[in-house]
Parts: structure tokens; sequence; C-alpha cells
């Protein structure tokens, strides 16, 4: 049985280095469905993909504990 990958793209305002984005990632790849986690700094878009749904409320808790505000989906 194959596994379907799910991307969702989110907005998080605040990350404007490096460093930043390890800390979002690493805070996000730490919520069960999530396989694995994109950062593009400059525009502050992070894509999830995940095997399964994502609840938008934990990935906000997840960026919200790294010290950043999730702005919503893209």
């Amino acid at each position: 049985m194959s596994v379907t990958s799910i991307v969702t793209t989110y907005s998080v305002t605040g990350m404007t280095c490096g460093h930043c984005a390890a800390a979002v990632s690493e805070e996000i790849s730490q919520l069960p469905v999530v396989s694995s986690v994109d950062i593009e700094v400059a525009t502050g878009r992070v894509s999830v993909t995940s095997t399964g749904e994502i609840d938008d409320a934990a990935v906000g808790a997840a960026v919200a504990e790294a010290g950043y505000t999730l702005a919503g989906r893209v």
C-alpha cells in the first residue's frame, strides 16, 4: 500500500535567517504526520509534506514555540 504525500504551504512572519528557518523546521518536524519541511526564508513560505491531513492549529503552535508567527496557508 502506497502512502500519499500531501504538501501544505504556509506563510510565516519573522524569519530572517537560516537559524530562524532551522528552529521553525525543527518544531514542525516533530508533528506526527510530518515527513519533511522546506523553508524559503526570503519569502517566509514553509512547505510541509505530510502523510495525512495536517492540523493548522498544531502547525501554528509549533511555529509559535520556535518564536515566530503563522500567518496562514498560502
